[in-house]
This record gives structure tokens, C-alpha cells and sequence, in this order.
């Protein structure tokens, strides 16, 4: 796909949470088609700090209103920075970058996507699209606390959402992986977002069950164009930049 130099306007700003911001973003133009399990590099300006562009998923695309969503943790220098943006001002983005989940090609295929944290944010616009072709899409969605979770109002949206929190204050207490909807349903293909300890005890889970799977990597990414080689993941093909060759990845693929 094309790539996008763009200065893309904040239409608005949303504190979700103490950590967690939504920025909405438009243009005077129809902005570029974007798939999901794509991200944004965005230039950091006015922190002394910051040098690099820091990676975000697509959290949503709505061609309709032209907006590109974005779901912000903000967790170092770079990333509050970013959250400090109000209506009006601009972010200087490249987009879309990476690859993109494998969209569902029966309407019968039943798709469990399981986030975890702010590892939520590209499955929203992925459930969206499924459900835009006919299939079904189920959440699980994992966080600390109540507090943790994210945009739960938006994916009851587009499917049925399943909630863990590790406290016990939303949903069943625990990890994602005890929740008994991974018994209680037979699944086509199973996507997941989150901390990497998380990822790797879904894709044990997958293995197990005979499921096929993918993850989205979230690997540290500076460049997002495969020049700076931070974010190399080992694979069964050799060592491939995650920004580039994923950061979607069959974990057939994966040395996990």
C-alpha cells in the first residue's frame, strides 16, 4: 500500500482514563484506505526528550466521517507529549504502515479477538470489519482493574464482549486465558493484542485447540519502515522487522 506524509487535524480528544487518551484525527482531504492491524508513526514535537516517532495502532477508520482513531497509553516522554494535543492542533503521521489481520472469508467463521491492556486498540476496527462482512465477532478483553478497560461501550458494538480483570472488579478475575468462553466455543481463527506474556499464553491455547492464530507484535518500532532494525523478532524465515513483515504474524511463523 501506499505511504502517507501527512498532518493529519485533532477533531477531538477523549481522556479515557488516568493513563489512556482517544485522539480523533481528520483531514481537509478523504483520507488514505487503512486495514486493520495497521499503525501510525508519529513525529513528537516540542519534547527535548523525544528524537523518534513513536508507533500507534489504528485503533478505528471511518471513511464515512474521515477519521482515523487513536488509542494513546501515555507511558513515556514521547507518548505524553502526544496526549497533550487538543482540538486544532496537528500530528505529523506516516500511514498506514505494517500488515494487516487476515480477514474472514465465510460468513460462518467465528473470530475470538483478545486484547489486553491498551493491546485492545487495533482489534475495535478489525471487529468492525467482520461484522461489516457477515461474520461474528467475539471479544475478550483483559485489564488490571475496571478502571483498565478501554472503548468497552464500542465493541458491544460489532459483537458480544467478554471481560477479565486481574482484581476481580469486572468480569472473571484472572487472565484472559481463564475465562470459560476459550472452552465454551469452537473457533475459526483467533487474533490477539497485548503484553507479550499474554500473546504467547494465548498461542499456547491456540496450539492446543488446533486454532489458527495471529498476534500483533508490539515490538519497540523507531523508524517503521525497516531501516533501523529495532524491532527484529526471530522467526521460522530468519530474523524479520516487525514493522515491515508484520506486526501481524501467524504464530506458526513465530520461534514462540
Amino acid at each position: 500500500m501506499k505511504k502517507y506524509i501527512l498532518d493529519l487535524q485533532v477533531k477531538s480528544v477523549e481522556q479515557l482514563n488516568a493513563k489512556n487518551v482517544l485522539i480523533k484525527l481528520t483531514d481537509d482531504k478523504p483520507l488514505p484506505e487503512m486495514l486493520p492491524g495497521q499503525f501510525v508513526q508519529i513525529r513528537v514535537d516540542g519534547s527535548y526528550s523525544t528524537y523518534l516517532r513513536r508507533p500507534i495502532s489504528v485503533n478505528f477508520y471511518d471513511s464515512a466521517t474521515n477519521e482515523l482513531w487513536l488509542l494513546v497509553a501515555m507511558v513515556g516522554d514521547g507518548t505524553r507529549k502526544i496526549g497533550t494535543v487538543r482540538p486544532g492542533d496537528y500530528l505529523n503521521c506516516i500511514f498506514p504502515l505494517g500488515n494487516n489481520f487476515t480477514m474472514p472469508q465465510q460468513r460462518d467463521d467465528k473470530f475470538l479477538l483478545i486484547g489486553g491492556g491498551v493491546g485492545i486498540a487495533p482489534l475495535l476496527y478489525f471487529g468492525k470489519l467482520i461484522k461489516d462482512f457477515g461474520a461474528t465477532p467475539i471479544f475478550l478483553l483483559g485489564a488490571r482493574s475496571r478502571n483498565d478497560l478501554l472503548e468497552l461501550n464500542e465493541f458491544e458494538k460489532y459483537g458480544k464482549v467478554f471481560v477479565t480483570t486481574e482484581d476481580g472488579s469486572m468480569g472473571v478475575k484472572g487472565y484472559v486465558t481463564n475465562h470459560p468462553i476459550l472452552q465454551a466455543e469452537h473457533y475459526t481463527r483467533i487474533s490477539t493484542c497485548g503484553p507479550k506474556p499474554m500473546m504467547v499464553a494465548v498461542a499456547k491455547y491456540a496450539r492446543t485447540a488446533g486454532i489458527s492464530c495471529e498476534v500483533s507484535l508490539e515490538n519497540l518500532m523507531a523508524c517503521g519502515l525497516g531501516a533501523c532494525l529495532c524491532c527484529v523478532e526471530k522467526t521460522t524465515e530468519g530474523n524479520l522487522c516487525a514493522c515491515t513483515s508484520g506486526p501481524v504474524f501467524n504464530i506458526d511463523k513465530l520461534l514462540w
